[in-house]
């Protein structure tokens, strides 16, 4: 099948979105199915986030994002965000009647409210309401989710997991060839991901543990949290073999937020033999309890405590039961295809008009009538 994923969250970027799609996309690829991204890293003037500004956004892309679309033809297409691509797309899919399915990564009117309090949450979620309601089917991460979205007024979603890499979130990673906390006390708590405030990274870091925390990762609230917490360990990012070291020679990982929807940095903890610590929150409480992998708790204190007695070989099994192939397969079983006969001849038909929109005749038609109407002083219809 010929899928478009449009998505205004992609490489460079690092984040679990990121990772979610960029690995699915690669699973579907490796079945046979031909995979088109439209992403802002596409050559397309970007500007930053307010707040975020390692986060780049692409305002001014429709034109080109209708025109790859038309070449691309596509048999389905998938949003993936609500940004700026992710608004072209779906405004062109509705104009030409065409089905498309969205995702729900994140609690998007949360992060606006720790940003902006003085933003209603109505307000956000309104939009991301509408955002999703137009489209086929809203992938969203866990079953808690959706019941959760479900009272927010949102329709037609269905649970999506997430997958981990076990050949690279690995036990073997651990203290090989050494420990990377080797001039640390312990325990270790670490927590791996973006510094920003919705991810309530403070909550860790006011906590009476023993042992050292540390901090990998970077973010728009990185310099404020180190002049805050001066006795905190914060590393900065890691990436892949050296990042997979980090979760593998901690003792507990610690995942405060109350923010996600799932928390992808959960298992791959867990897929190191690192147990995890969490609120009773939507993801960890979809992904811990009964696992024996790590423990919830509204007192995050005493969830980390707890996780220091657990049986690492616990948590490294239950990471297995999250496999990238089921989860590009669950993806690719919720997509919305077009007839495939009906796609065909809508995308040869557009391809015609965009032809003829370039044209030298339909060039000189369309001055001809600007400069008719410039003569009369009066409006000619095209």
């Amino acid at each position: 099948m010929k899928i478009l994923v449009v998505t205004d969250a992609w490489t460079p970027q690092m984040n679990g979105v990121v990772r979610t799609l960029a690995m699915t996309i690669e699973q579907l690829r490796a079945k046979g199915h031909i995979v088109e991204v439209i992403a802002p890293s596409d050559g397309y003037w970007t500007m930053p986030l307010p707040t975020y500004p390692d986060i780049r956004l692409a305002p001014f892309a429709k034109a080109d994002v209708e025109r790859r679309i038309v070449k691309f033809g596509p048999e389905a297409v998938h949003i993936a965000t609500e940004g700026p691509l992710g608004q072209a797309a779906r405004a062109l899919c509705l104009k030409w009647g065409m089905p498309f399915t969205t995702s729900y990564h994140t609690k998007f009117p949360e992060y606006i409210k720790a940003r902006f309090p003085f933003i209603p949450l109505k307000l956000p979620y309104k939009f991301v309401r509408e955002f999703h309601n137009s489209g086929g089917r809203t992938m969203v991460t866990t079953p808690s989710m959706v019941e959760f979205l479900d009272k927010q007024g949102f329709t037609n979603l269905a649970p999506w997991a997430r997958g981990v890499d076990t050949a690279e979130f690995h036990p073997d990673k651990r203290f090989a060839p050494k420990d990377v906390y080797k001039d640390l006390p312990r325990p270790i708590f670490v927590n791996v991901g973006r510094v920003a405030v919705e991810k309530n990274i403070e909550a860790f870091l006011k906590l009476d543990l023993p042992g050292s925390k540390v901090i990998v990762g970077d973010g728009p609230q990185l310099e404020q949290l180190k002049k805050a917490y001066p006795e905190a360990h914060f590393l900065g990012a890691k990436f892949e073999t050296e990042l997979a070291r980090h979760f593998a020679d901690a003792d507990v990982f610690v995942f405060p937020s109350k923010t996600d929807t799932f928390g992808l940095v959960i298992i791959e903890a867990m897929a190191t033999g690192t147990p995890v610590a969490a609120y009773p929150v939507t993801g960890p409480v979809d992904i811990i309890p009964g696992s024996k992998a790590g423990i919830v708790d509204a007192d995050l204190r005493a969830a980390c405590l707890a996780c220091l007695k657990l049986n690492r070989e616990d948590a490294v099994r239950h990471a297995q039961n999250y496999s990238w192939a089921n989860v590009s397969q669950v993806f690719f079983e919720y997509l919305t295809p077009e007839y495939e006969p009906v796609a065909r001849k809508r995308w040869r038909r557009m391809r015609r008009m965009m032809k003829l929109a370039g044209s030298p005749y339909h060039f000189f038609k369309r001055s001809a009538r600007r400069l008719w109407r410039l003569i009369r002083g009066k409006s000619v219809p095209d």
